[in-house]
């Protein structure tokens, strides 16, 4: 009786031990709060946060990442990775430029303020510029208290929906 307590108290312990690995490592369940990113992702919508893709390799264009927010604790934003580390920014007209070229635009108005943003915007090595895509209710790197998203800051990405039920489904940038 005393070995199948220990067995058990044992496997326990390996799983307990599994998730958590699991859970710190690999991926996490994960709730959007707000409305910035929509009409991609909603308030409330249950996403998987994958944390190992970017161990491996760089956040790509256009990726949904996950990164704390200005004041830290546990508010975590969720934005669109719009331009890349040595990259330039430029917003004018309501259209936002990367190097000259204006980008895909994944904005719910297709418009885009340049709020605090003036002129140009030169990325450093391991900055990141990200917006929501609901541009007129997004705090994102248009605001000094966002700025551009240092690599090392990065949880990971949005790669899956799984609530609620009927929009379940890979994210795809």
């Amino acid at each position: 009786m005393f070995k199948s307590i220990l067995r058990l108290l044992g496997t326990i312990l390996i799983a307990v031990a599994f998730a958590f690995v699991l859970i710190m490592c690999v991926g996490e369940r994960t709730k959007v709060s707000g409305h910035s990113m929509e009409p991609h992702l909603h308030d409330h919508d249950q996403v998987l946060l994958d944390k190992l893709t970017y161990r491996f390799r760089d956040p790509k264009r256009y990726e949904i990442i996950v990164f704390p927010g200005p004041e830290g604790g546990d508010q975590f934003f969720v934005k669109r990775v719009i331009a890349l580390p040595g990259e330039t920014v430029k917003i004018t007209k309501g259209k936002v430029y990367v190097n000259d070229k204006e980008v895909k635009d994944y904005s719910k108005d297709h418009t885009t303020d340049s709020c605090e943003l003036k002129g140009k915007f030169h990325l450093s090595s391991d900055e990141y510029f990200v917006l929501g895509d609901n541009r007129d209710n997004s705090n994102d790197s248009r605001y000094k208290e966002v700025g551009p998203v240092k690599r090392s800051k990065i949880t990971g990405r949005i790669i899956f929906r799984f609530y609620p039920w009927k929009n379940a489904g890979v994210i795809r940038p």
